[in-house]
């Protein structure tokens, strides 16, 4: 079996617990298969960069850490990775920041990055690139001379032709696309987004077996939507631990239910527009007053960038407000935690809570969402309340679907969730579970390394 490189902007803790879902769920039991590298930035910001990253072995897996300088941080990371791509491909061009100098230090820091990977490829290597931080690299890899098959996966939405043409080097960006054997989305909106940029913009073509051409380049592009390790998440509310932090959850909440939304505090999340579903719910049904809770758990990320400092003060200022206008003397209505939680904790929470609120106003995939429901008890299963413009709602359609936009809407079906028979909860959660068990983590990964291989064995 060929060996797997795994390279994304970050890799997962080397020591200690790994995160919940997400990248390091999917590959790490990959890499321990096959044997591998893990290669991406340390987290590390020093003056001046090491030429070689920092190797260390652990069991079957290499990790390869790469420092950044500060200037690399501020025009790679914080600047066109996350003031310009994250904006502009989640539809938020009102906060999208066009500097060419960070575009620079973008192209700049993926080359450094890709020639201190290349010494360690191997010929039957297998090279797995993810996310936006990381689009060029694969150029750069040819560029220092690596032969070995590369794929990319988009983990966030790709945007409408409309939307991306306002980056003024578009073009430029997106002909490194083609230096890749197979490129990965996880929607089929994302994929004729891709499509239609490619014949609409720059007078490409695509074939019905999914080879794409432009640039005078020919590259595969393909749908993988990412799933979670399901058996492994649902497993977690039996362990003892779990079990005593469900039974706290409960006796803090008495006979009251519980709504939770999990997500970082990140304004393409919908968390005020989600805070004022809930206000818009107490007040339309006002029976609910005193009868339910929303917990919201908010981390925060990416501190530097001026926007998230923003939705911040905004979440809190709302959530003040409700809270000053409905709480009682023994009851909120919004309980709002700016920290993070463990996987297990997390799991804890969900399967204590009667209803999961996921509403972003655009999202790649959304795991949170796979993981309530993972996390719910099959015989009193609690219910799914998830935004039309997430990745997951086009594989969770059990889920009562809402338009985040819409408040009415969404405090309607979130009283429909709180009220729902138990009978229609059971069937809704067999039907997403059997989902979620078919499109599991490992089904994603296979699929795309399947791919990967057979595309590249016939370029």
């Amino acid at each position: 079996m060929s060996r797997l490189i795994v390279v994304s902007n970050r890799v997962a803790p080397i020591k200690g617990k790994t995160s919940a879902g997400g990248l390091a769920v999917a590959v790490l039991s990959a890499l321990r298969e096959s044997g591998g590298i893990w290669f991406g930035w340390s987290g590390e910001v020093v003056q001046t960069a090491a030429v070689e990253p920092t190797v260390v072995k652990v069991g079957r897996i290499t990790y390869a850490l790469a420092d950044l300088t500060s200037d690399d941080h501020n025009e790679y990371y914080n600047g066109f990775a996350n003031r310009t791509l994250w904006p502009l491909f989640h539809y938020r061009l009102d906060l999208t920041a066009f500097d060419r100098r960070c575009f620079d230090g973008y192209l700049r820091v993926n080359d450094r990055l890709a020639r201190q990977l290349v010494p360690l490829v191997g010929e039957d290597d297998l090279i797995w690139v993810h996310d936006y931080h990381l689009i060029p690299f694969g150029e750069a890899l040819a560029r220092h001379g690596c032969r070995a098959p590369v794929g990319f996966f988009l983990h966030i939405p790709f945007p409408a032709s409309e939307v991306l043409v306002a980056l003024p080097y578009h073009q430029e960006l997106l002909r490194t696309l083609f230096a890749y054997d197979l490129v990965g989305f996880q929607t089929d909106g994302d994929l004729r987004a891709f499509h239609d940029y490619v014949e609409r913009e720059v007078g490409g073509s695509v074939d019905p077996d999914g080879t794409v051409r432009a640039f005078g380049r020919t590259t595969r592009a393909g749908t993988f939507p990412i799933g979670i390790d399901t058996d492994d998440f649902a497993a977690l509310p039996a362990k003892a631990e779990v079990q005593r932090q469900i039974k706290r959850l409960k006796s803090s909440m008495g006979d009251r239910q519980l709504v939770i939304g999990v997500d970082r505090l990140d304004y393409t999340k919908g968390l005020v527009e989600r805070l004022q579903a809930f206000e818009q719910m107490l007040e339309t049904y006002p029976a609910m007053r005193g009868a339910v809770s929303l917990l919201q758990i908010a981390p925060p990320t990416r501190g530097e960038v001026p926007e998230y400092a923003d939705i911040r003060r905004a979440l809190e200022a709302v959530a003040g407000h409700i809270n000053g206008r409905f709480a009682e003397f023994d009851w909120v209505p919004i309980r709002y935690l700016n920290k993070s939680f463990s996987r297990r904790a997390l799991a804890g929470l969900f399967r204590g809570s009667r209803v999961g609120m996921v509403t972003p106003l655009r999202d790649g995939m959304n795991l949170v969402a796979k993981e309530y429901v993972a996390a719910q008890d099959p015989d009193d299963p609690g219910v799914l309340v998830l935004s039309q413009f997430s990745g997951a709602a086009r594989q969770l359609d059990a889920a009562l679907i809402v338009n985040p936009y819409d408040s009415v809407g969404v405090a309607e079906s979130l009283h429909l969730a709180l009220t729902m028979p138990i009978e229609e909860r059971i069937e809704r959660w067999a039907a997403l579970m059997e989902g979620l068990r078919r499109d599991d983590v490992a089904a994603w990964r296979n699929t795309y390394l399947d791919a990967l291989r057979r595309y590249s064995a016939a370029a």
